[in-house]
């Protein structure tokens, strides 16, 4: 493998930028003078740090804001790194293997790019890329000696909103689909229905938790349906919750309490409030 071996304390700069990175990341893990923080590190416990850069990848992006998104890819980068550092110290792979293996992909998936394959238009690209991911995935299966399934692919640790939306997607592709919008909206009442039926029995958690996933289930399918991505659509509602309450917040402090000395009247009264002071605003 590449030796990306360390030079200077801070990095020396004559290198390619990263190149410079990785030596870096190869002295914070030297078991003489790196760091003792990044020496206990694993795969296992750099991956919640992953996907918290990504999603502060996509809040830059949101923000508009193109210096943080500088910084944010940035970190997001040197979680790769990390991977590849930890991998090369166990002869598994390196940060060349990495970049050759995603270089080796691009191309084979854009034939109509990189060979002589003609596709006129992004929708077309789109099927062709799926094909291809398809073919790929079946013939994963049958390497690894079992039937090819739809669903193949669509990981178990992707947050449940993207994961129910990609799920739903691949069955759609097959026709286990509803085909418009409006039967959607039935099911969410049935599931609303079990819901209220479940509590009127007084049924255990895990019931009502069983339901409440099904009417969530039902609402990412509306949410597609909609052409609406469900994770945006929380996002924004989040945001919302968030700006409204601490306006609740300024407001009683102007009177010199808290929430905690408010009742609930109170606090509705200056979230209603907080509605028609931004405008707009439906619900």
């Amino acid at each position: 493998m590449t030796d990306h071996s360390y030079t200077h304390p801070s990095g020396d700069r004559r290198r390619a930028p990263i190149e410079r990175l990785l030596a870096i990341m190869a002295r914070l893990r030297d078991p003489e003078r790196g760091c003792p923080w990044d020496l206990e590190q694993t795969f296992a416990t750099i991956a919640p740090h992953t996907i918290e850069e990504a999603y502060e990848v996509a809040d830059a992006i949101e923000q508009g804001d193109m210096v943080a998104l500088k910084d944010e890819l940035g970190d997001l980068l040197f979680q790769v790194v990390f991977y590849a550092q930890m991998a090369r110290e166990r002869g598994a792979f390196d940060f060349g293997q990495i970049a050759d293996a995603i270089s080796e992909k691009m191309v084979r998936r854009h034939p109509h790019v990189f060979g002589a394959a003609t596709i006129e238009s992004a929708a077309a690209q789109t099927r062709a890329w799926e094909e291809q991911k398809a073919h790929e995935r079946r013939a994963e299966a049958e390497a690894a000696g079992r039937a090819a399934s739809v669903l193949d692919g669509v990981i178990a640790g992707l947050p449940a909103l993207t994961r129910a939306v990609k799920l739903q997607k691949r069955a759609a592709r097959v026709g286990f689909d509803w085909p418009m919008a409006a039967p959607v909206l039935e099911k969410i009442a049935e599931e609303l229905g079990e819901i209220s039926a479940e509590m009127a029995a007084d049924a255990e958690p895990e019931r009502l938790e069983d339901e409440v996933g099904d009417l969530l289930f039902a609402c990412v399918n509306l949410a597609r349906h909609l052409s609406l991505d469900p994770e945006a659509a929380l996002r924004r509602a989040n945001g919302k919750f968030d700006r409204r309450f601490r306006q609740i917040e300024d407001a009683l402090t102007a009177q010199g309490r808290t929430p905690a000395d408010a009742t609930l009247d109170e606090m509705e009264a200056l979230w209603q409030q907080a509605k028609r002071t931004e405008g707009g605003e439906r619900d």
